[in-house]
């Protein structure tokens, strides 16, 4: 591969420059041309600095502005030759120099987007030349602060303040009486397990009301038409009529009506800093611009070298039932229909929408009947896929009657999700059926399959007794959730929930996973619970899991003055290499569970949840807060986490990641110290459901791994570029440093 270098110098020599040290590039003079006056462009006296090496597959330049080199801005280089649309992001360094490397042959726009900046002239470059870019500094603060992440806006919004908890009702503040608190208001109508779940509050699209809406009085009236948009407006509408729908609709309507009135935020984020200076963002687009997706995988995450430079597959949960794989060494995009094995599955189409889309109007986008939710992906580089192929009545041997253990124990009558088999190698298509519903997924050491969304029950699925016998019955169990309340290390007897404790009997308890990790450690399997404060439960499986499994329950510390950490409402959660547990909250932290730091007993009468508060760690995301906010720590809306033990990003081994929604990136917890590795371009279409990481090659350093997700907004429609965009693919990679190629 040539290789080439560029100094602040002569026209002349920068022509000479691009003959001799480009020759695999059929550059002409023209082009020549245009790069020579660039550089002669730079102002009076200013250096470029040291030379900058680059290989004919990358972009490279300076971005300077009317003071100077331009450090910590974005350079994006973006095609649509390829045969699906792909982009780059770099970041500049100190100098303002960039290098967008490895880029495949095609024509590209490439520009500077920056906090403090509008978007630069769009430059035409292909690989191998070197482009100087000028910055165009904001006209005004306001103007700039349109580039900001989500986080930035939404935070503006204005709660209710805490004397106004527990609601009173609708003959009084309005808000529900089950509201007691500004916590469960955050937890239940703002962040994960509300909106934000759901939509990047805060772009663009939700800060502002839709022209194509229609003509309200108040804004008001326009939140209130809002929330019915869609398909998805039923379950808006009415998750609003379950905290107090005019607070709630007053809260929203006040904050976009002072952002009409003018106000922004104040205080811009900072520029990337650091190693954040290092990235290297690619995105690909895939499936339409309707359909959105939950998840992704690109490998087994016991060992992800399996499936190098393999396809990336995506989850379109209820969009369509057209699996997306994107190639990333052909570029090329495809689908894999999704079957169903009963016909008479529902179909998200049957669910109209409640009012005209302002985007869509009364169009049905949403059709699928398997609504895939996520992965798992095993040794052999198959898919298992969390998806329906039925209604939602069980087969007979999930039943009761049925000879299966785990349904004589406890039988089950309707499910939710089941799965499919996805094998790359003969292009085929399994419906699996599971007694009890899918929704996660996470293999263990020993090929067993654990789920979430399985409700009262910790269910799994062995894909050895599978592929050994073809007998889904045979494979799949379940147990339900026993605490060793009596404390004598084993699974006795039980009283049911909400009966009183019997100091001779067990205690079984519901607490549903939502998020599901086995732990690397001990073979235990971690499930984060929702709910107010929520909390995680750790399962024994034993011998024999239906009839001998355990579990532990820690509760998140909320609600005690003499607690040395507060939060509430977990959502995602992965286990770290030294069994440490990492989970999201609500309340704005990345929280860490350590169970070596508990110091009484795990079991008996008093080990019911709130028994090991010192085993928390809460870590407060960084970005703004709410406005009169005090039970959270920051508007961030991170919905899972990830835990790259392979070091998979680049920033070392066994850090925890988390998806910043609102601050539209990926969050590396380094050392204690928050990285946000943001995609600002486009904006607003960054919002991931889900992570995963890939080794392509173990031998090549940065450029031979990377973390994946996708972005799973309900809406892809309200990023930048409205309908005509579709919910892309990122691949996140930090190098050693910015021009590192």
């Amino acid at each position: 591969m040539a290789s080439s270098s560029y100094r602040d110098s002569s026209a002349e020599r920068i022509l000479g420059m691009l003959r001799n040290l480009l020759p695999l590039r059929n550059i002409g003079i023209a082009t020549a041309a245009v790069l020579a006056v660039s550089f002669v462009g730079q102002p009076a006296g200013q250096s470029l600095g040291r030379v900058v090496q680059m290989d004919s597959d990358d972009i490279a330049g300076v971005v300077t502005g009317s003071n100077g080199p331009e450090a910590g801005v974005w350079v994006i280089a973006e095609t649509r030759d390829l045969p699906t649309r792909h982009i780059k992001i770099v970041v500049t360094d100190d100098e303002g120099r960039y290098l967008v490397p490895d880029l495949p042959p095609a024509t590209y726009d490439v520009w500077v987007r920056g906090y403090g900046l509008v978007d630069s002239e769009k430059v035409t470059a292909e690989p191998g030349e070197a482009v100087n870019l000028s910055a165009v500094v904001a006209a005004d603060a306001r103007a700039a602060a349109e580039y900001y992440p989500a986080q930035y806006w939404f935070a503006l919004l204005q709660l209710p303040t805490p004397d106004q908890f527990p609601g009173t009702g609708p003959g009084g503040n309005g808000i529900s009486p089950n509201i007691e608190s500004q916590g469960e208001w955050i937890r239940s109508v703002v962040n994960t397990d509300g909106c934000t779940g759901c939509h990047a509050l805060g772009n663009k699209a939700t800060r502002e009301i839709p022209v194509a809406l229609g003509d309200f009085d108040s804004h008001f009236a326009a939140w209130d038409r809002r929330v019915q948009s869609g398909q998805a407006g039923g379950a808006m509408d009415a998750r609003l009529a379950q905290v107090g729908r005019g607070p709630a609709l007053a809260m929203y309507a006040d904050w976009t009506d002072r952002i009409q009135a003018g106000e922004y935020p104040m205080t811009p984020p900072p520029r990337p800093l650091g190693i954040e200076r290092n990235v290297v963002v690619s995105l690909w687009d895939w499936s339409v611009p309707e359909a959105y997706m939950h998840d992704l995988i690109s490998a087994d995450k016991r060992n992800p070298t399996i499936n190098a430079n393999g396809p990336v597959y995506g989850a379109p949960e209820n969009s369509t039932d057209d699996m997306p794989i994107v190639d990333p060494t052909t570029h090329e995009a495809s689908v894999v229909p999704l079957p169903v094995r009963d016909s008479a599955t529902p179909s998200s189409a049957d669910t109209a929408p409640k009012m005209p889309s302002p985007y869509w109007g009364d169009e049905a986008i949403w059709t699928s009947r398997t609504v895939a939710h996520s992965f798992a992906m095993d040794t052999q580089a198959r898919v298992w896929i969390a998806s329906r192929v039925r209604p939602a009545e069980t087969t007979a041997f999930c039943r009761g009657g049925s000879s299966h253990p785990a349904a004589q124990a406890f039988p089950i009558e309707r499910s939710n999700r089941q799965m499919h088999l996805w094998n790359p190698e003969t292009r085929e298509i399994t419906t699996i059926d599971t007694c009890f519903g899918t929704h996660h997924l996470n293999f263990d050491e020993e090929d067993k399959l654990w789920f979430t969304g399985s409700g009262p029950v910790v269910a799994w699925f062995d894909a050895k007794v599978f592929d050994e016998t073809g007998d889904e019955q045979l494979a799949q169990g379940w147990t339900v959730q026993v605490l060793d309340t009596n404390g004598n290390g084993r699974r006795d007897e039980y009283v049911e929930p909400g009966e009183p404790m019997d100091p001779d009997k067990d205690m079984r308890i519901e607490r549903g996973y939502y998020g599901v990790a086995p732990s690397p450690l001990d073979g235990s399997v971690w499930g984060s619970t929702l709910g107010m404060p929520g909390g995680l439960v750790r399962l024994v499986p034993g011998d024999d899991p239906v009839n001998t499994a355990l579990v532990e329950f820690y509760e998140v510390p909320w609600g005690d003055a003499e607690a040395p950490v507060q939060g509430f409402g977990p959502r995602g959660m992965d286990v770290d290499s030294d069994g440490v547990v990492w989970t999201v909250l609500s309340s704005g932290h990345f929280a860490s569970f350590d169970r070596s730091q508990c110091v009484g007993p795990l079991n008996g009468p008093t080990a019911t949840g709130r028994h090991c508060q010192e085993g928390w760690t809460l870590y407060p995301f960084p970005g703004p807060n709410y406005k009169d906010a005090t039970d959270s720590a920051s508007a961030e809306s991170a919905y899972y986490n990830f835990t790259d033990r392979f070091n998979l990003l680049g920033v070392g081994e066994n850090v925890p990641l988390a998806t910043g929604n609102l601050s539209e990136g990926v969050l590396a917890l380094v050392d204690g110290k928050f990285y946000n590795f943001r995609v600002p371009y486009p904006l607003g279409s960054f919002f991931g459901k889900g992570l995963d990481g890939r080794i392509d090659d173990p031998d090549a350093g940065w450029k031979g791994r990377g973390v994946w997700t996708t972005s799973g907004s309900r809406a892809p429609f309200h990023a930048e570029g409205g309908t005509d965009r579709v919910a892309p693919v990122f691949k996140f990679q930090v190098r050693p440093s910015p021009l590192a190629h």
